[in-house]
């Protein structure tokens, strides 16, 4: 506990699910927390997104742990909206120590070739390049401090293995890893550490949700490949994932940079 006495967090995606969770474990361990999310739906995904409601109840469970929380209404696709985060984040808080980009979506088809140009479009300007826009408002604050840092990209097992229907989700994953492993290189001599986590199926809504669940049903020949891990458990829960993000933004891993940590049950060894 009090890991992270006196550092300032910026969590992307935070209004409910992993981003909350974060939020809520990171001030846990003593940091202050600025929190981003997007209220609204996008065409091409299939499940309600957050609310502003869902961001203000982020607020309230960080601020329960005894630490300050500000929510700001940003879109990761937006490039003067996360700037707006970052400088929101140095206004209010005086620093930035640790950036995990979470926020992220899900939307499947049936292959490759049946993916529209909004699918695939929505999907890469969230999951990927929203990270890098993410990345790259944050980075010049937390390097002007001095202090070193640390930052978290979510990834997937679905950045590590072929996933069938989910093949432009399989990309941005897969770009998040080339993403980390450059900003390592370039951060390291600045002490500032980049890693990637690739959590196995969590019990959020962006998979347990009426429309995955049924896609899953429907498409058992696609589905078969992501289902099961190898310990006996359907699903990994965000405080899982959570925790492990902890620790990676704690000095007990201060010369950890450049790695990819699997929170998956065993999934990727089955």
């Amino acid at each position: 506990m009090n890991r992270l006495e006196g550092k300032v967090a910026i969590i992307t995606g935070g209004a409910r699910g992993q981003g909350r969770s974060h939020a809520v474990t990171l001030a846990a361990e003593g940091a202050n927390v600025v929190v981003c999310d997007v209220p609204g739906d996008i065409a091409t995904v299939e499940y309600p997104m957050g609310t502003a409601a869902d961001l203000a109840e982020t607020v309230a469970l960080v601020e329960a742990q005894g630490r300050r929380c500000i929510a700001v209404e940003a879109d990761v696709r937006d490039t003067a909206q996360v700037r707006t985060v970052a400088e929101t984040c140095m206004a209010e808080l005086g620093r930035v120590d640790v950036l995990v980009a979470n926020a992220g979506v899900m939307s499947a088809a049936d292959s490759t070739w049946d993916l529209t140009d909004e699918q695939w479009q929505d999907m890469l300007d969230v999951n990927l390049t929203g990270v890098w826009k993410t990345c790259r408002a944050v980075i010049p604050h937390m390097r002007a401090g001095g202090r070193g840092g640390a930052i978290v990209i979510t990834g997937s097992t679905g950045g590590l293995r072929a996933v069938a229907g989910c093949t432009h989700y399989n990309a941005a994953k897969h770009g998040g890893i080339a993403l980390m492993t450059t900003l390592a290189w370039e951060l390291a001599p600045e002490f500032i550490r980049v890693n990637v986590v690739h959590p196995t199926g969590v019990d959020t809504d962006m998979s347990n949700n009426p429309w995955f669940v049924e896609w899953l049903e429907q498409h058992e020949d696609l589905a078969g490949p992501m289902r099961g891990n190898r310990m006996p458990v359907d699903v990994v829960t965000p405080a899982d994932v959570s925790r492990t993000i902890a620790w990676l933004v704690s000095d007990d891993a201060r010369y950890v940079t450049g790695q990819q940590i699997r929170v998956d049950a065993g999934f990727m060894i089955k």
